[in-house]
């Protein structure tokens, strides 16, 4: 079975060429099969995002802007792994609530992947969360999150959806086919 590994290459120089307020752009240097390459990509925290899946296997979406995109993407909660000592499950449980109002008692790590390996560092860890609960918040959203749309959708629609190219978020479409695959959906 095929299994990426970690390399432990040189790295001769490194420096931050664009601090952002998320993420950076780093340039670095390192030594790859006798000749030195330098290659810049985006520097960031890494990510964590939620299936909440309920008794009747449907599956909580949110509905946000995303401006790089310029489009309104169905989407999992999710969230930056932004905050000192966190682990991320208690990242997803923090985004699951913040973004939806929801708790869940049942949680177990799904899947993880590199979004775009190429040019960026992030990894997103995605957690399946179970025998949820509506609690409500009184946090102030901002920005995109203002006028977010939660619905519930049964699974097997929503793989429909992201296997006609329907629904784009790169972890929403991972999450949702590890979900649906867990579920033999």
């Amino acid at each position: 079975m095929p299994k990426d590994r970690p390399a432990y290459l040189a790295i001769s120089k490194s420096e931050v060429v664009f601090e952002g307020k998320i993420w950076d752009i780093k340039r670095e240097s390192f030594d790859y099969n006798g000749s030195t390459l330098v290659r810049e990509f985006v520097a960031h925290p890494g990510a964590v995002a939620v299936i909440a899946l309920n008794e009747a296997n449907r599956v909580l979406l949110i509905n946000q802007y995303r401006h790089p995109v310029r489009e309104y993407l169905w989407e999992i909660p999710a969230g930056l792994l932004d905050m000192p000592g966190e682990s991320k499950l208690e990242a997803a449980k923090r985004e699951l609530l913040e973004e939806t109002g929801y708790i869940a008692e049942s949680w177990e790590h799904l899947i993880e992947f590199h979004t775009t390996p190429g040019g960026n560092n992030e990894t997103i860890a995605i957690f399946l969360a179970r025998e949820l609960r509506h609690q409500g918040h009184d946090l102030e959203l901002e920005g995109e999150e203002t006028d977010m749309a939660v619905e519930w959708i049964p699974l097997g629609e929503a793989l429909n959806s992201v296997l006609a190219s329907d629904m784009r978020s790169p972890s929403a479409a991972v999450g949702i086919m590890a979900a649906a695959h867990k579920l033999g959906i």
